[in-house]
């Protein structure tokens, strides 16, 4: 819905644990100062952003919030999945602590997924929880990782393995800050886009192979956060139907964790969705066409599909993804463009998937 007649910002509720707004639109940063009021108590921010990132956006930031009479401090984390690592969490804990914020103020998250991650995590655990607005800068963060609530850092043993779900009070893209990303970056946004609508719309996924994204980057954007917001809703805490928003991510985890993270999370997401299409369709899980419509979805956008890693390779880094339950892991295959599910494997069904895979 449009927040009012004249008002060119969209806005996409959650309705979560929390319910809380995703404000879409260009020129938001400028807004902040106007619009985290709406949704939060606090007059001291802690804005947390990384060095690529603060020369470019936090300055604008901060002045939005000082402008509407509240107090900013900020602190950069070096830049990159490398740095998502319990020391640079630990880094902001201490500056929290150090600013003296309080239970009654406000983490912002500016930035890309990493930083987001990083800061929410942060939000979730000081002083036992604090409020928490993220302001994604990327693509990838404004149409994925910044709307559900997971938060968490890696572990030298595998992605995302410590963490908590800690829901943000608002979610605020400002979908100008595209324009100053590297195409890579870019291209790391259109996977997961791709994504959401291979698993659960199929009008949409055809949208994107028919037009361009950038060119209709609010409505992409926001049918991407509608699609997430829709599965979180039914299923927060990941114990159900929010496992199809991990197609490609288990495969794809493996190859992040076989590069050292040189390989970034969407180019390694495209590849694992090949990868995942390619071993349902071999093995009978998937509906036949799926491999081709993933293959030509990618190569439409630039987005890698081949593997550079063995199967070994990759079963090993997987074995340690934080989808394992138990003797068993949760991978999500393709019955048909559109429609996603869950297919529980044990540790020698997953072998032969990533077996077929390849």
């Amino acid at each position: 819905m449009k927040e009012n007649g004249s008002d060119p910002m969209e806005t996409v509720m959650v309705n979560a644990s929390a319910v809380y707004p995703v404000y879409i639109g260009g020129g938001l940063l400028d807004r902040c100062g106007e619009l985290l009021p709406r949704h939060t108590a606090a007059r001291r921010c802690a804005v947390i952003t990384d060095d690529t990132v603060c020369p470019l956006y936090a300055p604008r930031l901060c002045r939005s919030l000082e402008a509407a009479g509240l107090e900013a401090v900020l602190y950069a984390v070096p830049a990159g999945e490398q740095h998502k690592t319990l020391s640079t969490y630990g880094s902001i804990l201490n500056f929290l602590a150090e600013s003296r914020i309080t239970r009654s103020d406000c983490v912002v998250a500016l930035g890309g997924g990493v930083a987001g991650d990083m800061a929410g995590f942060a939000a979730a655990t000081y002083q036992r929880g604090i409020d928490f607005v993220q302001v994604p800068t990327t693509f990838l963060a404004a149409s994925d990782a910044s709307v559900g609530g997971k938060t968490a850092v890696d572990l030298p043993a595998g992605k995302n393995l410590a963490g908590a779900f800690w829901q943000p009070k608002a979610v605020l893209c400002d979908t100008d800050t595209f324009s100053t990303l590297p195409e890579d970056a870019f291209r790391d946004g259109t996977a997961e886009t791709l994504k959401h609508g291979l698993i659960a719309d199929k009008d949409f996924f055809h949208f994107l192979i028919e037009t361009d994204m950038r060119e209709n980057i609010d409505k992409v954007v926001r049918r991407n956060v509608e699609i997430k917001a829709a599965v979180v809703a039914e299923d927060e805490r990941e114990q159900g139907r929010r496992k199809i928003l991990n197609f490609g991510h288990t495969l794809g985890h493996a190859i992040e964790k076989c590069s050292g993270y040189r390989v970034s999370h969407g180019h390694a997401v495209a590849t694992g969705m090949v990868l995942a299409a390619r071993a349902a369709e071999a093995l009978g899980y998937g509906g036949k066409g799926t491999l081709a419509a993933v293959l030509a979805a990618c190569e439409r956008y630039g987005l890698p599909t081949a593997c550079p890693y063995s199967a070994g390779e990759l079963y090993a880094a997987a074995t340690g993804d934080k989808k394992r339950s138990g003797g068993h892991i949760d991978v999500v295959v393709l019955r048909e463009v559109g429609r996603a599910e869950t297919v529980r494997l044990d540790m020698e069904g997953l072998r032969a998937f990533t077996e077929a895979a390849l």
